[in-house]
C-alpha cells in the first residue's frame, strides 16, 4: 500500500499566487478533449504555480551553486496539484490563471470520506459518514449556496470551477488509494466502514466531472499492490463496477499507477523478483502491470489506458519490502513528464507526487504517525504529510536520473 500527500493549507490571501512567468496565453475558445485518444500527445503537463513556489523557496535555501542551478530547473517540471481539502479548492483558480493554452492542468481529486482507511499519515477531513459533504461541498457546490452552513457561502467546488473555465484543459487523477484499499484491505474495520462512501463518492465524482475539457484516470495502486495474480481480476472488477455505476462517463480514459510510488517502469528482473513470494506476482515492473491490469480492465468493461508517476522512482533496490511506501530513503527524481513512453497502453509518464512534500511524519508521538514512516528504509526526520522537507528534496535532486 502507499500513501499520498496532504498538501499544506494556504491562507486565503496566499492562494492567489503570482504568475512568475508572466501572463499565460489562455485558449481563445472552449477546449474539447477526445478521451478516446491520448491527449498527452497534444498537451504538456503544467508546472503549476504552487509547486513552483515551493521549489523556488527551496532553491533560496541551497548554498551550493551547482545544486542550486539544478534545483531551479525542477520548478519548470509539470506536476499534479493536490486538492485534498475543501479549503484547498481555492488553489484551483490561481493555478488555472497560470496555465497556457498548450498545457493541461493536472489536479488530484482527493477528499473522500474516511480517506486513507488503511493508514494514518494522510487521513482526511471528512469522516466515513460524511458523503453528503463530499458531494455538496467538495465536488459540486454551487456558488452562494444558501443551505451551506459549514463552509463560507462564497466558496465554489470543483465542478463549478471547471465549468467556469471551459478554455482550459484538465487531467484529473481520481482519489488515490481508495478503490485499491477496498480490494486488499477490506478486512480492516476502517475500510469496511468507508466502503460505501468510497464507491458512491468516486462514482459521483466521475459522473459530475465528466466535462468536455476534462480527461480522467482512476487510481489503481501499482504493480506491488493490485499486480498480484490474485488481485488483478478483483481490482479491475472493482474499478469497473464504480465506473459503470457512474454511467460509464466518456471522459474516463483509464487508470493511474504508481502515484506517489517508487516502482520501476521496466526493470527486468523486477526489484522484488527474488522475494520468496515473487511467484505470486507476475507484475514485477509497472510496464507489465499496465499491460496485465489494463487487459483485466478491458475485460471488465473499463477504459484501459494508463498514466504512470515517475516523480521519485529513479533509484530502485531501496525498500526492504514492496509495501514500504513512506519517504523512501535514497530516492531520486525520475523521468520527466512525457507522452513518449514507448508503450501504446501508457499515455504518459507524469509527476503525480510533488517531490519534496513529505509522505508522513516520523514523529512516533504525532496523531497521524504511521509505523511505515518509522521503518529502517524511511527517511528521518520527516514532517507531517504534505509538509515540505528540504533535506529530502535535495536528496531527490542529487539522486535524479536523468540528472538536472
Amino acid at each position: 500500500m502507499k500513501v499520498t500527500t496532504t498538501a499544506a493549507v494556504f491562507a486565503a490571501g496566499a492562494l492567489a499566487a503570482p504568475n512568475r512567468r508572466g501572463a499565460a496565453a489562455a485558449c481563445s475558445s472552449a477546449v474539447t478533449l477526445d478521451a478516446s485518444t491520448n491527449v498527452w500527445k497534444n498537451y504538456k503537463l503544467h508546472a503549476n504555480t504552487f509547486y513552483r513556489s515551493e521549489v523556488e523557496k527551496a532553491v533560496e535555501a541551497i548554498s551550493d551553486s551547482s545544486l542550486k542551478a539544478q534545483a531551479a530547473k525542477v520548478a519548470d517540471v509539470g506536476s499534479f496539484l493536490w486538492i485534498d481539502t475543501i479549503e484547498n479548492i481555492a488553489k484551483v483558480e490561481p493555478a488555472i490563471a497560470d496555465t497556457p493554452c498548450e498545457d493541461i492542468l493536472g489536479l488530484v481529486i482527493y477528499d473522500l470520506p474516511g480517506r486513507d482507511c488503511a493508514a494514518k499519515a494522510s487521513n482526511g477531513e471528512l469522516t466515513y459518514s460524511e458523503i453528503s459533504r463530499y458531494k455538496s461541498e467538495y465536488i459540486d457546490l454551487p456558488v452562494d449556496n444558501p443551505k451551506l452552513t459549514s463552509f463560507p457561502r462564497c466558496a465554489t467546488a470543483v465542478v463549478a470551477i471547471l465549468k467556469k473555465n471551459p478554455n482550459t484543459a484538465f487531467a484529473l487523477l481520481i482519489e488515490p488509494d481508495s478503490l485499491p484499499n477496498l480490494v486488499t484491505n477490506a478486512d480492516l474495520q476502517t475500510c469496511e466502514d468507508s466502503k460505501s462512501a468510497y464507491e458512491e463518492g468516486v462514482a459521483y465524482a466521475l459522473k459530475n466531472l465528466n466535462l468536455p475539457n476534462v480527461v480522467m484516470y482512476i487510481d489503481a495502486g501499482h504493480g506491488g499492490w493490485l499486480g498480484w495474480d490474485a488481485n488483478l481480476k478483483p481490482g479491475a472488477e472493482e474499478l469497473a463496477k464504480v465506473y459503470k455505476n457512474a454511467g460509464s462517463p466518456k471522459q474516463v480514459r483509464g487508470f493511474a499507477t504508481n502515484i506517489a510510488g517508487w516502482n520501476s517502469w521496466d526493470e527486468s528482473p523486477g526489484e522484488f523478483s527474488k522475494a520468496s513470494d515473487a511467484k505470486y506476482n507476475s507484475c514485477q515492473n509497472e510496464k507489465t502491470y499496465v499491460q496485465k491490469f489494463g487487459a483485466a480492465l478491458k475485460t471488465a468493461g473499463h477504459p484501459s489506458f494508463a498514466i504512470m508517476d515517475t516523480g521519485r522512482n529513479a533509484v530502485t533496490g531501496l525498500r526492504k519490502e514492496w509495501g514500504d511506501w513512506c519517504n523512501v530513503d535514497g530516492a531520486g527524481f525520475g523521468e520527466r513528464p512525457t507522452a513518449d513512453t514507448g508503450d501504446s497502453n501508457t499515455d504518459a509518464f507524469v509527476w503525480g507526487k510533488p517531490g519534496g512534500e513529505s509522505d508522513g511524519t516520523s514523529d512516533s508521538g504525532a496523531t497521524r504517525y504511521d509505523s511505515f514512516c518509522g521503518k529502517d528504509d524511511a527517511y528521518k526526520p520527516a514532517p507531517e504529510a504534505g509538509s515540505w522537507n528540504q533535506a529530502y528534496f535535495e536528496m531527490l535532486l542529487k539522486n535524479a536520473s536523468p540528472q538536472f
